[in-house]
């Protein structure tokens, strides 16, 4: 049994806390963030079932898909809470957290074992130049605005132009993956070895629904204490954005990707780690601004220290995967950039 699953008691321990005892919030957060963590694993462990199934490719989109569905339902409860700076902040967070941490993890931990890994040169080339285009469409909406600090945007007065640049970037996102399984999948790779999954695609699909509801009743628990906990910590809302809750929300591609470079698959964990980040930035964040239309209308303008993460992110994760192989050093590197950022936010932001 997978010992984190044994973080499994916090669900009820969370529902005590919050409902039966009302514990402070800082308690709260911390049960509930503990309870969403197995429920995001186990999601990781029914879709890497079922990549054994559909294949490297698409198993990594399925992966990141549900992966993402933490990361989604936590940032709805947040826009219902108006906490709209926290769900930007998430979105950056998110992305960082994949391309730095889940994937230099992932390169770190399987270089240990495994002096040289590869993968597709051609998959990760063209998943990190869609990147790139959609960094380049948040950026151009601040700098058109003259306003990349945020503090005193009229969501309203950019309201047009957020859902003008979210629907292009949906159909982006859709033509991509038209582009990748259909027109030109044969230029991304080879699939690995068949294999014999533990689970039926049955269950691990009914895993998956299971576990999504219970992440559902989690979220709203935790961003109910979000801001009472800020206060009393005196966090920022943009270090809970860009580091907790993503951190939180990850756990499934953080598991799922690390186990995976272990057996030497590393075109599965790139495909998580990148195709994760293309899927925030791409689908989620389109998703969430448009939805923020029924609560509080969202401006997908991002922060300074946001856009600087974002895009010293792409540019580092280029050079690190341009040459279809990894080792534990450039995981490290990986990491340590990681690292850097969560610091400065916690210092400065």
């Amino acid at each position: 049994m997978n010992k984190l699953y044994y973080l499994f008691i916090f669900i009820p321990i969370s529902f005590l806390s919050k409902e039966v005892f009302h514990l402070s919030p800082i308690l709260t957060f911390i049960f509930t963030a503990l309870a969403i963590i197995p429920l995001a694993g186990l999601m990781g462990e029914a879709t890497e079932e079922l990549s054994v199934y559909l294949g490297s490719r698409l198993g990594g989109f399925l992966n990141a898909t549900f992966g993402n569905a933490t990361e989604l339902i936590l940032a709805i409860f947040s826009l219902k809470a108006g906490l709209l700076e926290v769900v930007k902040a998430s979105i950056a967070g998110s992305i960082i957290g994949n391309i730095l941490l889940v994937l230099g993890a992932s390169m770190f931990i399987g270089g240990t074992k495994f002096k040289v890994q590869k993968f597709s040169k051609n998959s990760i080339n063209f998943s990190l130049s869609m990147l790139t285009f959609a960094i380049i469409g948040v950026i151009i909406p601040a700098a058109f605005t003259n306003n990349i600090t945020v503090d005193d945007v009229n969501p309203m007065k950019y309201e047009n132009l957020s859902v003008l640049i979210a629907v292009i970037m949906l159909f982006i996102y859709i033509s991509s993956l038209y582009f990748s399984f259909f027109t030109h999948k044969d230029i991304f790779g080879t699939e690995h070895e068949a294999l014999t999954g533990k689970w039926s695609k049955k269950k691990s699909v009914m895993v998956l629904v299971i576990a999504t509801i219970f992440v559902a009743f989690e979220s709203e628990f935790l961003v109910s204490s979000i801001e009472p906990m800020t206060e009393q910590l005196h966090l920022s809302n943009l270090f809970v954005g860009l580091i907790i809750l993503p951190i939180i929300g990850n756990a499934a591609e953080h598991s799922t990707a690390i186990v995976t470079a272990l057996k030497n698959k590393m075109d599965i964990s790139v495909e998580i780690a990148i195709g994760s980040s293309l899927q925030i930035i791409l689908f989620v964040a389109p998703v969430l601004v448009l939805l923020s239309l029924v609560f509080t209308p969202m401006a997908l303008i991002f922060n300074k220290y946001e856009l600087i993460s974002l895009v010293l992110a792409v540019i580092i994760a280029n050079k690190v995967a341009y040459d279809g192989e990894s080792n534990w050093l450039e995981g490290l590197q990986l990491m340590s950039v990681y690292l850097i950022v969560a610091v400065a936010c916690f210092i400065v932001g």
